[in-house]
């Protein structure tokens, strides 16, 4: 198995072509390509999506949890293949299953994004995830990424 790496800001900047106001996660702190990643959103009240949802208790919508998630995949995806994101390689989110919401998630709340290499097959990954703040589970998903296929 290969050695567990961590990736401050600047790494994962590198790694994943999302950028403000759509770059989700903010450090990872394990990726053992091949077989997970743990990473963190640090979720903050200046989220752009906090003033509309809810303006009187902001709560952290649920398919941004899913994107961050799918973002800590792709991570894990990118590490595994060898490549580094550009015009010519990307992997996109191409499905979830089983989406699971326990808990809201609010500003100041540390989102710790995990995610497990199931299998990949024809040139789809399959992984399993789980979003945690404070060693509590909020959300839960299969999700699959493949990479774009030029035509």
């Amino acid at each position: 198995m290969t050695e567990a790496f961590s990736m401050d800001i600047n790494a994962v900047l590198k790694q994943l072509p999302h950028r403000y106001p759509f770059l989700l996660v903010d450090r990872v702190i394990s990726c053992v390509p091949g077989d997970s990643i743990e990473a963190i959103k640090n979720v903050t009240v200046n989220e752009p999506f906090f003033p509309g949802h809810f303006p009187y208790r902001p709560v952290m919508p649920g398919v941004m949890i899913l994107e961050a998630l799918a973002q800590a995949a792709g991570i894990l995806a990118f590490k595994t293949a060898g490549v580094v994101p550009d015009e010519q390689t990307r992997f996109y989110f191409v499905g979830i299953d089983g989406a699971r919401f326990r808990k809201p998630v609010e500003p100041g709340d540390q989102l710790v994004l995990k995610a497990k290499l199931e299998r990949a097959i024809r040139g789809i990954w399959k992984f399993s995830t789980v979003a945690e703040v404070d060693g509590r589970e909020v959300a839960s998903a299969t999700m699959m990424v493949a990479p774009e296929v030029k035509p």
